[in-house]
């Protein structure tokens, strides 16, 4: 996984990236209810870039770091 520090892009592109599929598809990953992140941080990440981004997720939402991304949204 790519440090958030090493590119701030990171954030940009993961502050608009949307869930694909399932229950919750088009939510923003950073919108996605916390116990689904940690279902699957549990059962396991995705291959490819959307784990890598569910990864990151799921160490904002462990950390509280929601509110890092509150400027940086693009669905005002």
């Amino acid at each position: 996984m790519e440090a958030l520090g090493s590119d701030p892009k990171i954030l940009l592109k993961l502050a608009a990236y949307r869930m694909p599929f399932g229950k919750y598809a088009n939510r923003l990953l950073i919108d996605l209810p916390e116990p689904y992140v940690i279902w699957f941080a549990n059962k396991g990440f995705p291959a490819g870039e959307l784990g890598e981004m569910l990864k990151i997720v799921h160490e904002i939402k462990v950390n509280g770091l929601e509110y890092l991304f509150k400027p940086l949204r693009t669905d005002k």
